[in-house]
């Protein structure tokens, strides 16, 4: 049994695949390390949504509509895992407001299509700069290897909705 860089005890088994045992503080600190990450990725748009009466629904939702446009609203439903009258009060502000574009579809009238105005687009930029520079920065610091990982335990900690979402999103569905 050999100790990583990180404290980590990695012991091996007879088909070579490495087993990690963790032991229940480096557990409490990963989950501190998380939370206080999560707040450190979320200060710099927090401040410019405060200013504008926004919360972070608001963000995750100008992300995603950033990320397809012309998403159907049940799809945006599925992705934020929110209630649809939850979604209905951040998209009824976010069009009231100029940032968010609502169209009936083409083939079904009922389904109603998701666009950034160029004001939202300007916006979601502005929101999610800062943090695409943080993970740039954390990135480079930790190595390819440490990017893969880390991906690998998002991925792990996601239920397997989130995962397909995920995973449609990356694929480039909408």
């Amino acid at each position: 049994m050999s100790i990583n860089r990180h404290g980590i005890s990695i012991g091996e088994v007879s088909s070579g695949d490495a087993l990690l045992f963790l032991t229940d503080e480096q557990l409490r600190q990963g989950i501190e390390a998380m939370f206080f990450a999560y707040r450190g990725f979320t200060s710099a748009p927090d401040a410019i949504l405060e200013g504008l009466d926004y919360g972070r629904a608001h963000h995750r939702a100008l992300h995603f509509i950033a990320r397809g446009q012309g998403m159907k609203v049940k799809r945006l439903l599925d992705i934020l895992g929110i209630t649809k009258q939850s979604l209905n009060r951040v998209l009824r502000s976010l069009i009231e407001d100029g940032l968010v574009d609502s169209r009936v579809g083409t083939a079904d009238k009922r389904e109603r299509h998701l666009y950034l105005t160029e004001a939202g687009a300007a916006l979601e930029a502005r929101l999610s700069e800062a943090q695409r520079r943080q993970m740039r920065a954390a990135y480079r610091q930790a190595g390819p290897e440490a990017v893969a990982g880390f991906r690998m335990v998002l991925e792990a900690m996601m239920d397997t909705g989130m995962r397909a979402a995920h995973a449609s999103l990356r694929d480039g569905g909408t």
